[in-house]
């Protein structure tokens, strides 16, 4: 049973994956070619405030893999194979966690550990550490902000874990609702001490658009959330479909 939620999994990631490349063409391309042409025009007005040394000319580096090429196919094969991984990883999860959250079917199931893997993964390591278009950022602290970055993922991810089994924990003594504003309440303030602890970090360079910064972020946001909307409801169809269709359902776990 693992295997054939495994291939629904990568199925729908793929998906999943062609979907958030839709929509990542179609808002978030458009703000990468203005970060690019700023990026540009400031290292066009540094060569021409400091021009080389005894006439000596510039090479320019030739191009590997094309603008275009980076845009549409290199783009598509990213996010195609991203959501066949994080897919195919969802299936496990959930393998594992059905019928181990109370009565909860296969689609609210997957609805639920899709929308806790969205704030987990997704929202709370992005609002400390929004994503950033080219040329903000420095090149020399890209090992710090990554370092930091995936700390804030690694704790966020573990709390919301913590945060679930507290929900199973008190599930059947003090019912849903109030379990799960419970474990709801525990993990915001964790990852609120956690997020405060960490320290910040602003790059944003002299001149360069806010603009294009904030519509770059929220488009960075909407393509996560388009793929793990799309892994969650998708999933959870066909995983009802595979488990629940028979006369009888899989027993839940205790």
């Amino acid at each position: 049973m693992t295997g054939s939620l495994l291939l629904r999994g990568m199925l729908v990631g793929v998906l999943a994956g062609v979907l958030a490349f839709l929509f990542a063409y179609k808002f978030g391309e458009p703000q990468v070619d203005l970060a690019i042409a700023f990026e540009e025009q400031m290292s066009a007005t540094e060569e021409a405030a400091a021009p080389p040394a005894d006439g000596a000319m510039v090479m320019e580096e030739p191009e590997l893999v094309s603008r275009a090429t980076q845009a549409t196919t290199g783009l598509l094969t990213g996010l195609v194979g991203y959501g066949a991984a994080v897919g195919g990883i969802f299936s496990l999860v959930f393998a594992y966690a059905y019928g181990r959250l109370g009565a909860l079917g296969a689609r609210a199931t997957s609805a639920l550990l899709a929308a806790a893997a969205f704030v987990a993964v997704v929202l709370v390591p992005q609002i400390k550490y929004p994503a950033n278009p080219p040329a903000v950022g420095s090149d020399d602290t890209i090992a710090a902000r990554t370092s930091l970055f995936f700390i804030l993922l690694v704790l966020s991810i573990a709390v919301m874990v913590a945060a679930i089994l507290l929900a199973r924990r008190l599930w059947a003594q003090r019912g849903g609702w109030t379990a799960g504003l419970t474990a709801l309440a525990a993990y915001l303030v964790m990852v609120g001490i956690v997020t405060f602890a960490l320290p910040p970090i602003n790059e944003m360079p002299d001149g360069f658009s806010p603009e294009v910064v904030w519509n770059f972020r929220v488009s960075s946001l909407g393509i996560h959330l388009i793929l793990w909307m799309v892994i969650g409801l998708g999933f959870g169809a066909l995983a009802e479909r595979r488990l629940e269709s028979g006369p009888s359902r899989r027993p839940a776990y205790s």
